[in-house]
């Protein structure tokens, strides 16, 4: 009896002790995290101190500010891995990277978009740079970094480090952001803190690290992954001040990227559950910062988003590769979405700077986008008209400048060939909650087929996965992208397009693209403004990825440039704003980029190194038999 008694009491003890130290480790993250906060709150009181005590007409008052906002943003950097992940609203406002943005992130893409305003750190540093500058309008852009900071002290947010589940998914954001902007400037407007600012943030990590194992050590990071990433530390700290010569390829290939798997590895061996919108779109399966399946901007499938049969979805594509090559699709049966999306030619129309209307006389304003790798931006269409593949398909079928058909019509026609009405019938089982064949079928199985091509891979891919190796001028290339080029701070990893982390929306940007090589005029193409007016819209279009771009020239929203030589010019001049255009709008620098000729072959060759390897597409022989006489003289792909 006294045994057991002793056995219990011991066990009771050792509980209490594991209690306690489980408390103590938890006590100890979470002191760290309120001390870093703490001090981030305190370097902005100090800076709204040395604004209101400073002559910013002098050179000594405005280098006291500049010296404080640094001073800030380098303890805002001590608590980046939190910040970014608990709440990205708020942080908004410590370090918004525009005045006003109007992205609308996938959540929301089905409402309105609204005006999000920007304040904080970066934003007061490019108010510096004004002739005038106000001390109410700087003293306001830290007042709301402030406010936005005091949020972060709320339950609601630290209640999240009670458990470990946040951690890793705030790592995973951290690692990713490492890959696509935490090098290029994208948030830092100062180019000489840019790699300064990265060093704090690791070096800070480090001990973050420390601290949560000691928290919660039955759910750790492991030896594997602490190794990996002092070795990143130590390779950060050898490389130079100057951002443009970094170098980001070793950088990302050799320590982000793996230290990515490992976490994703990770979040699967800990079960870590996610509640947050901001992990809305990633996947936690992904097993690469460059696996194709790291994000998912679009439902592909459609009406068929349950089917998971391999049979079936062969039996969908194959009917969507026949749609998509059948003018039965069109008002006069002579057009189809082959027309000006030539499989051919990489899902383009290389051939002219925009494709013939329907009228068969005049030319489309726009130039036709490639379809690979669409579904990975969250709004389609360059003035992101659109938030799905679906209704983009539809909207095409029943504009009278492209194929000039309508839903019955199309219905009518289609389901009059005994094949595809066959088809349909066997694809009903799989969306049982439609009973008859719908138009959403027909679309569906349009964008199933060209969305399968967008999974392939380039040898850049494969060269950061470790798969192969990247020619010099490539890896020189992709450096100059990340850094001098500034090519990275609207194209971000991985799909090089502009979908940034955490990959839940996409970017417009205004860069002033001509009416003709000239420069003569601005293009009259509204762009964006036309969906969503407002004065930061106008002639802003969705960044498009550079992906496979040797194959889909001519580029730009109305095809101004044959040639990728032309393009780097374009942007290494300022873009319109830099060759004696007037955008007051234009969120591309204006000055020149200095590119040397060399630099610029470099540049194209990592662009080349983004060529998927994609199979070739014959179009189909034939076409289903219609019930329709006049239905069987279509030719596949249309006749223009």
């Amino acid at each position: 009896m006294r045994k057991s008694y002793l056995i219990s009491s011991c066990l009771f003890i050792i509980a209490i002790a594991l209690i306690s130290f489980r408390d103590n480790g938890s006590n100890d993250y979470r002191q760290y995290y309120d001390t870093k906060l703490a001090a981030l709150e305190a370097s902005e009181l100090s800076l709204l101190n040395t604004i209101a005590t400073s002559d910013l007409k002098s050179s000594e008052g405005m280098k006291k500010v500049r010296e404080a906002i640094e001073l800030s943003r380098h303890a805002m950097k001590d608590m980046d891995v939190w910040l970014r992940y608990l709440e990205p609203q708020a942080y908004r406002k410590i370090n918004g990277p525009l005045p006003v943005e109007w992205e609308t992130e996938v959540f929301e893409k089905f409402e309105k978009p609204y005006k999000r305003e920007g304040a904080g750190l970066a934003l007061a540093l490019l108010y510096l740079e004004e002739p005038k500058i106000d001390k109410d309008s700087l003293t306001h852009l830290i007042d709301a970094a402030l406010a936005a900071t005091r949020v972060f002290a709320q339950d609601s947010i630290t209640r999240e480090l009670n458990s470990y589940h946040h951690f890793y998914l705030c790592n995973r954001l951290m690692l990713l952001n490492l890959a696509a902007i935490y090098t290029t400037g994208f948030e830092c407007p100062d180019p000489d803190q840019v790699i300064p600012e990265l060093r704090t943030l690791l070096a800070t990590n480090t001990i973050t690290y420390q601290k949560f194992n000691n928290s919660f050590p039955a759910t750790p990071l492991t030896t594997d992954y602490l190794a990996l990433y002092g070795d990143m530390v130590a390779f950060v700290a050898g490389q130079p001040d100057d951002h443009t010569r970094f170098d980001h390829f070793t950088f990302v290939q050799r320590y982000v990227n793996p230290l990515f798997i490992i976490n994703q590895q990770l979040i699967a061996k800990y079960k870590v559950v996610s509640h947050s919108l901001v992990d809305y779109s990633l996947n936690k399966n992904a097993t690469s910062i460059f696996d194709k399946n790291l994000y998912n901007g679009q439902n592909t499938k459609g009406i068929f988003i349950r089917v998971k049969d391999d049979s079936a979805m062969a039996l969908i594509e194959r009917t969507g590769k026949l749609l998509f090559n059948d003018p039965i699709l069109s008002g006069n049966n002579m057009r189809s979405c082959a027309s000006c999306h030539k499989p051919e030619q990489y899902f383009t129309d290389t051939s002219f700077a925009t494709a013939l209307q329907y009228n068969n006389i005049d030319r489309l304003t726009r130039n036709s986008p490639t379809l690979l790798n669409a579904d990975y931006n969250h709004l389609v269409m360059l003035d992101g008209k659109h938030s799905t593949l679906q209704d983009q398909t539809k909207a095409v079928i029943g504009n009278p400048q492209e194929m000039g058909c309508n839903e019955q019509e199309v219905l009518k026609k289609v389901l009059s060939c005994k094949d595809y009405k066959k088809t349909f019938r066997q694809l009903l089982a799989y969306t049982p909650q439609e009973k008859e064949i719908t138009y959403d079928h027909i679309v569906s199985c349009i964008t199933v087929y060209y969305s399968k091509l967008s999974k392939y891979y380039s040898p850049f891919d494969e060269a950061m996965n470790n798969k192969a190796e990247l020619p010099a001028a490539a890896k020189q290339g992709y450096n100059l992208f990340m850094g001098k080029a500034q090519c990275a701070t609207c194209h971000f990893a991985p799909q090089f397009n502009g979908v940034k982390p955490p990959y839940i929306g996409s970017e417009f940007e205004v860069i002033g693209v001509p009416s003709s090589t000239q420069f003569t005029a601005l293009s009259s193409d509204e762009g964006r403004y036309i969906v969503n007016p407002a004065s930061e819209t106008k002639n802003a279009f969705r960044t498009g990825t550079v992906r496979n771009s040797k194959h889909t020239a001519p580029y730009m929203h109305n095809g101004v440039f044959r040639t990728m030589a032309e393009v780097i010019d374009f942007y290494d001049g300022g873009g319109g704003n830099g060759h004696s255009l007037k955008i007051d709008n234009q969120t591309l620098s204006a000055d020149s980029l200095h590119l040397t000729p060399q630099e610029k072959i470099n540049l194209e060759a990592f662009i080349e190194s983004l060529n998927e390897n994609i199979p070739t597409e014959e179009a189909p022989k034939t076409l289903p038999h219609s019930r329709i006489n006049a239905l069987n003289t279509r030719k596949p792909g249309g006749t223009y």
